[in-house]
């Protein structure tokens, strides 16, 4: 990638999207089920390592996630007493009647992702979308208040059986997402994705979610009964029933998409895990294997050649037994090989010495030169800036296409978009709240995090437009990454097994700097704290008129000790504080004055340097010297 390339945002993407404008979905437009004003994209196909278009262009596909809405997870809604989504629904149904519950979803799914949403993803530059969906919003009315009732019990063995077993019955009388697509959710659902992401020349990936019975023991991402029941639930006629239902559901998916263009790929099953002899299955996949090549014959025998989207065993990246020579199908062309990356290395030499472990970055180019096929990192994400930024330089590198989880989260910084608190899901003055503050007009962008992930490496902007004389936020230093905007000796989570936030005050920022909420009066309700010597903040600034300024820091200190922080002005220091200990944090706030600085006009970089830590900083103040006063407050 020459250098151009690489200070560019998606730009080999951008180009052959817009080659590919042109092309015609001749096959598409007799299907009256879909929007015949949806624009045309090109066919998507595999070709050796890469994905390319239908001139055998290659395409780089970079997108977002919009997990939580069509499946909830509760640490997206901030429910996480609750769990996953069935247990949020045994909530509810313990205060309200099940009539009331569906239309609260209705709504729910109604405003939670819009049109908005994705043409400001369009905005952004993205080219994709990921539609993590639950499977029984493909059931009727009447088989989804079957599954309601079931759970209602989920400790009742009797009613979980009763339950397969029904699975089973509409299944052999061919009655499972049959319906007229219109009265399904989840094809109403789909069908209005595909509109919004084409309309913006974006491609969607459908991704099943939470699969039949449930693909692994993490009830939270799929949503089961019983834990990995999609690999050992049978009926009374001994059939593994539920997966003989997604090997239907991925039929009938194929039957109604198989010619539309607008679908990237199908994401078979969204991360199976703990498949192994603790949990009374294989040792080497042989489960997940065979499922797999059922799932591809059965999309194939449709005549539909989308891409397919495979997922390794361990949250979608351990592909033992798994590759082409290994899998089962007849058919083993089109396929893509998923990781996906949370709290691992993002070091370009970091390696797994099993060749078949796939989230670092070094095994998956590997993977991919070894068996010829492409990859794509389907979910990465819930982590620092700092290292969504080394993740996807690295990934875009290797010419590897990557999907940000999430695009919304409740009170977070590592979505692109920020929900607001909004209380508790079962009351109804909370729900009403969550259905406000969840629409794209209501919602905060992270600007930090979508920065980091758009940006080149080298990239620093300021995060507030400052003129002085005037006042300095602290938490509103520059954007950009570590050793460019600040600096902060923990700022990436790199290790699974370390749980420590890498912003310790976990508020306003995605950084590895620690922003907590204060109480200063003067302020914006955040400040710095939690600081080590040698940590600094950048600030550029605008000075319009040369001249002498008075210099305050607003700060308080809870330590036992002074703090001590100097102040640079293009790397010469021009101020000095020391902040006294105070009894409290909230009582000790002071105004410290850093004496005279003489300041040329321009733009310059400010930095704020900890020599000594202990203090939480407000703000930072210029004033012109003949009007500022002397001393603290």
């Amino acid at each position: 990638m020459n250098q151009r390339t690489t200070r560019l945002f998606f730009p080999s993407v951008a180009t052959s999207l817009r080659r590919a404008g042109a092309l015609a979905l001749t096959a598409l437009l007799g299907l009256p089920s879909l929007s015949s004003s949806a624009q045309q994209l090109s066919w998507l196909k595999a070709r050796g390592p890469q994905i390319v278009d239908a001139q055998g262009r290659p395409v780089v596909l970079r997108g977002c996630n919009v997990g939580g809405w069509l499946l909830q997870e509760s640490y997206i809604l901030k429910t996480d007493t609750l769990g996953c989504q069935r247990r949020i629904q045994q909530g509810l149904l313990r205060t309200m009647p099940e009539r009331e519950v569906e239309e609260f979803y209705r709504q729910y799914r109604a405003g939670f992702v819009t049109r908005a949403d994705i043409d400001w993803l369009a905005r952004q530059g993205f080219n994709c979308v990921r539609l993590p969906f639950h499977y029984d919003l493909f059931l009727t009315a009447e088989q989804r208040r079957a599954r309601t009732k079931a759970l209602q019990n989920p400790n009742s063995d009797a009613a979980v059986d009763a339950y397969v077993q029904a699975l089973g019955r509409w299944y052999d009388a061919n009655e499972l997402f049959t319906a007229d697509p219109k009265t399904l959710d989840g094809f109403r659902h789909l069908d209005q994705v595909l509109d919004w992401c084409a309309a913006n020349k974006m491609y969607v990936v459908f991704d099943l979610h939470a699969a039949p019975g449930g693909q692994g023991t993490d009830a939270n991402i799929n949503d089961n009964f019983r834990p990995l029941d999609l690999w050992k639930r049978r009926d009374a006629r001994g059939r593994l029933i539920y997966q003989d239902v997604t090997v239907r559901l991925w039929e009938q998916l194929a039957k109604r998409y198989k010619n539309d263009a607008r679908v990237a790929m199908y994401d078979l099953i969204n991360e199976p895990h703990n498949l192994n002899a603790e949990h009374g299955l294989s040792a080497d996949n042989q489960e997940l294997n065979a499922l797999y090549s059922r799932l591809i014959d059965a999309v194939r025998a449709q005549q539909d050649r989308h891409l397919l989207l495979l997922e390794g065993n361990g949250y979608g990246n351990e592909y033992t037994n798994l590759t082409p020579d290994k899998l089962k199908s007849q058919d083993k062309t089109g396929l893509v090989y998923n990781a996906h990356r949370y709290w691992c290395p993002n070091d370009a030499t970091a390696g797994d010495p099993n060749p078949s472990q796939i989230n670092l970055v070094k095994n998956l180019a590997a993977f991919r030169d070894r068996w010829q096929v492409p990859v794509w990192v389907g979910e990465t994400g819930e982590n620092s800036n700092e290292w969504f930024a080394a993740a996807v330089q690295q990934l875009n590198a290797q010419h590897i296409g990557w999907c940000h989880w999430n695009l919304k989260r409740v009170d977070a910084g590592s979505s692109l978009l920020r929900v607001s608190p909004y209380g508790s899901i079962l009351t109804a003055a909370g729900r009403a709240a969550l259905l406000r503050n969840a629409q794209f007009a209501s919602c905060a962008v992270n600007r930090d995090a979508l920065f980091a992930l758009t940006q080149p490496a080298d990239a620093r902007q300021p995060f507030a437009a400052y003129r002085l004389p005037g006042t300095l936020l602290a938490a509103d230093y520059d954007l950009g990454r570590e050793g460019l905007a600040y600096h902060d000796t923990y700022n990436a989570r790199i290790d699974y097994r370390e749980l420590k936030p890498t912003n310790s005050g976990n508020a306003y920022r995605n950084d590895g700097v620690d922003v907590q909420p204060i109480q200063d009066a003067g302020g914006n309700g955040f400040g710095v704290g939690h600081t080590e010597a040698g940590e600094w903040l950048s600030y550029t600034v605008t000075v319009p008129k040369a001249g002498a300024y008075a210099l305050q820091l607003r700060a308080t200190n809870a330590g036992a000790t002074p703090a001590r922080l100097l102040l640079k002005l293009n790397d010469t220091v021009v101020g000095r504080f020391t902040v006294a200990p105070a009894a409290t944090e909230a009582a000790g706030w002071q105004t410290i004055s850093g004496g005279t600085v003489a300041l040329p006009a321009g733009t310059h970089m400010l930095r704020l340097v900890v020599e000594q830590p202990g203090a939480v900083l407000s703000w930072l103040r210029f004033s012109e010297a003949k009007a500022a006063t002397q001393g603290g407050q």
